[in-house]
């Protein structure tokens, strides 16, 4: 799918949501679509304050809250305590570095399934009523491997 085609797929859940496309919205989602950085709501301001210098940090923030409800969009857990963003069009896991924080996306034809199991498994071991999960993976990636001498 297209960076086109997966705007127009989050406008039309916003849509069916009956929240209004406003051209904010329309600017952090783009924003998301097309930037695979799981920004921050700060590294996201700085980037779209040239599109829209007036956008506010506050008008971020409360969009973001909105594209998470609709589950557009899902929250990471960042290295220094804060949260990230991430556009989930695509339904994916993460791989996070132990050393630096960064993620990677990773897209496999077997997580539907992995994460059904993991949603089963947690029920009917917990009788909980299971409504959503995320599944991160942790580990180092190449460069801290080279500057850790892991791979020796």
């Amino acid at each position: 799918m297209s960076s086109h085609q997966d705007l127009d797929a989050a406008l039309a859940i916003l849509k069916e949501h009956k929240v209004r496309i406003t051209p904010q919205r329309r600017l952090v989602l783009n924003y998301l679509i097309t930037h695979h950085n799981h920004p921050s709501v700060e590294t996201i301001s700085q980037s779209l304050a040239q599109e829209i210098p007036n956008l506010s940090v506050a008008t971020i923030y409360n969009n973001l809250k909105k594209f998470v409800e609709l589950g557009i969009v899902i929250e990471l857990p960042s290295e220094n305590g804060g949260i990230r963003y991430d556009y989930f069009g695509h339904p994916h896991y993460h791989v996070i570095c132990k050393n630096c924080g960064k993620i990677a996306d990773v897209f496999s034809p077997a997580y539907a399934e992995i994460e059904q199991t993991l949603r089963d498994e947690a029920a009917k071991r917990t009788g909980y009523l299971v409504t959503g999960d995320h599944v991160e993976v942790y580990g180092y990636c190449p460069d801290c491997q080279k500057k850790l001498h892991l791979n020796q």
